[in-house]
């Protein structure tokens, strides 16, 4: 093994969009929700530890049981423990957001209420939905009646819509309200500085971009494998699967990082419409039971830890068939892509966390005789958690020089200090929506999985299973090429 630890920094300036004003006020609807307390609070706590951004007002709004004072205590706690300790600045900034947090119960579906809060607070406000989709698509036709205050921005998170239509459907909507530039659908994927890394690390090296194209590279892999099962999260799940929950989202906006051509600039509409383009150039090959795959785990065990059937975990229904491992296999029909499969994987109750893409090259057109050992292909691995870069090269082999033999070059990835929802939230109060995903390109993702998920429905593919726990079904095990992190 080779270990090269030293790596150039390539950054990405996160700026306001010109003319954008920054929010007054982030309001929060579904403040009692897990989304709210594990990634959105925790997110915009870190943001403001990290110096980057000044405390604004922070609204909860919601149903139920919850009060003002157990919102505060939940807000006094998450930013507590991520502020400065015993620093006047860290306690500076813990006094200001706890004097301008307020809690709201509102029904957001209720005629007139959502309006009326927003108008209450400080504008411009950012209304952040974190609520289940059908629930925010109800609050946006709502306010469709009364109409928001100039500046609203509104923000979405997935999955946007159940399908392309209502994909439309739902812009349409929020086209009544707010200008394009004021909508922010979140993916917070795109928050992590290792995807963005992909950019710098492809159009900033001579050696790689000439070689990014069918000439050279025999295919291309984004795997997103969890060792987590549904830890009771059927409400959402059951309903949606791994394809809807990773690969219609997720994954196919890293698929158009890795083979967008060059924008002019990491500017959010140079970007963005190169994402677009690439998009509507993809689509999965129609041929349903050979270019895609799916399964759901059985009982097993997962680092010592016993885990059920899935259709007997609480709250599921058996009869759905939902998927919780899904691989698909898209083609790209441009020049620069034709014949080169894009293949996307994502699973649960897996043996192990797998997170990385993987970029197969070409094998050598003429290997001269007299070379012994597998040639084997150059790889390139660019791994998301941990966040790493291992390029995986022949060499001569020690002893032997006859001897093909095989190293790797690896390095850590330069990654943001933010947390992923900071990054999100950073543009959504500064109105940069590059980190957002725009709506033509939200309907084109719906696009490419529809056909899949109606052969799905229609069980014209089977629905295999595999031991939680395992790699997956076993006939799967042979597309997997082995991967060992060389760095923690």
């Amino acid at each position: 093994m080779v270990c090269v630890t030293e790596q150039t920094n390539v950054s990405r300036t996160h700026t306001r969009r010109q003319g954008a004003v920054q929010a007054k006020t982030l309001l929060i609807l579904g403040a009692s929700g897990d989304l709210t307390s594990r990634l959105l609070l925790p997110g915009y706590a870190g943001l403001l530890a990290s110096g980057k951004a000044d405390p604004i007002r922070l609204a909860g709004a919601g149903t139920g049981n919850w009060t003002e004072q157990m919102w505060k205590d939940r807000v006094h706690e998450i930013f507590a423990a991520a502020l400065p300790k015993a620093t006047e600045e860290g306690a500076r900034v813990l006094a200001e957001v706890e004097k301008n947090t307020t809690y709201h119960d509102v029904d957001v579906t209720a005629e007139g209420e959502l309006h009326a809060l927003i108008t209450s607070l400080e504008g411009p406000v950012a209304v952040y939905f974190a609520l289940p989709p059908a629930v925010s698509e109800k609050a946006c036709q709502e306010l469709t009646k009364t109409g928001v205050p100039e500046g609203t921005r509104l923000v979405l998170e997935k999955p946007f819509g159940s399908s392309a239509a209502s994909a439309h459907r739902l812009n349409e909507t929020l086209a009544t309200l707010v200008p394009e530039r004021d909508i922010f659908r979140v993916d917070h994927f795109l928050g992590k500085g290792t995807v963005f890394n992909i950019l710098g690390l492809r159009f900033a090296n001579r050696l790689l971009e000439p070689l990014w194209s069918n000439l050279h590279v025999e295919k291309v892999e984004v795997f997103f494998d969890e060792d987590l099962a549904l830890e009771n999260r059927a409400g959402y799940y059951d309903n949606n699967g791994a394809l809807r929950d990773m690969i219609q989202s997720h994954l196919l906006q890293v698929m158009a990082l890795l083979a967008l051509n060059a924008p002019a600039t990491l500017g959010e509409k140079d970007l963005r419409d190169h994402i677009g383009s690439l998009l509507r150039a993809a689509s999965v090959r129609p041929d349903f039971a050979s270019s895609t795959r799916r399964a759901r785990y059985t009982a097993g065990e997962i680092n010592g830890r016993a885990v059920p059937n899935y259709v007997d975990e609480e709250g599921v229904d058996g009869s759905k068939n939902t998927e919780t491992l899904a691989e698909l296999e898209i083609q790209i029909e441009n020049m620069r892509w034709a014949g080169v499969p894009f293949i996307l994987r994502s699973g649960k109750a897996l043996e192990r966390k797998r997170k990385e893409a993987v970029i197969t090259f070409k094998p050598v057109p003429h290997l001269p005789r007299g070379f012994h050992g597998v040639d084997e292909p150059t790889r390139l691995r660019i791994g998301f958690s941990p966040e790493t870069l291992q390029l995986e090269i022949d060499v001569n082999g020690p002893g032997d020089i006859f001897t093909l033999d095989r190293a790797t070059l690896a390095t850590e990835m330069h990654t943001s200090n933010l947390l992923p929802y900071g990054e999100v939230l950073d543009g959504i109060l500064n109105g940069d929506p590059l980190l957002s995903v725009r709506g033509d390109i939200a309907e084109d993702c719906w696009r490419i999985v529809e056909p899949v998920l109606n052969a799905w429905a229609e069980n014209k593919v089977p629905l295999e299973e595999y031991p939680a726990g395992s790699r997956g079904p076993a006939s799967w095990e042979t597309s997997q090429c082995e991967w060992t992190p060389l760095l923690p």
